[in-house]
């Protein structure tokens, strides 16, 4: 585990300080656990399955593919969350925010909009 552990880890762009934040850990902590000197708690297995939505059986055993399928509203949810996060002026924060203000015709346009470019047309 300690190698799919530094796997999520680097795949995500981030020091172990970082990481260990990310999942309610110290940073030394991930150290340990990339080394195999200590085994994560369930809780935190669960912690780095939910936060990167890694698929559980892989991170405990290396089978499977090592991201989780999404539903929809999971997918919409998680990257809410990582736009709360961002700083007001970030370009996400400000579009969502003028998305979230359409009225239900702008709706309808944007819908007609996103048809036509996925068709070429």
């Amino acid at each position: 585990m300690k190698d799919r552990i530094r796997q999520v880890r680097k795949a995500n762009k981030m020091t172990q300080e970082v990481f260990g934040t990310e999942i309610g850990v110290k940073g030394n902590t991930i150290t340990n656990y990339e080394k195999g000197l200590r085994t994560p708690s369930d809780a935190v297995i669960l912690s780095i399955c939910r936060r990167f939505s890694i698929n559980k059986d892989w991170l405990l055993t290396g089978e499977g593919e090592m991201h989780s399928k999404l539903t929809k509203n999971e997918e919409i949810s998680a990257f809410l969350n990582e736009v709360m996060e961002l700083p007001d002026d970030d370009i996400k924060k400000r579009f969502i925010g003028v998305l979230s203000k359409l009225s239900s015709d702008d709706w309808k346009t944007l819908s007609s909009i996103a048809d036509k470019i996925s068709k070429g047309d």
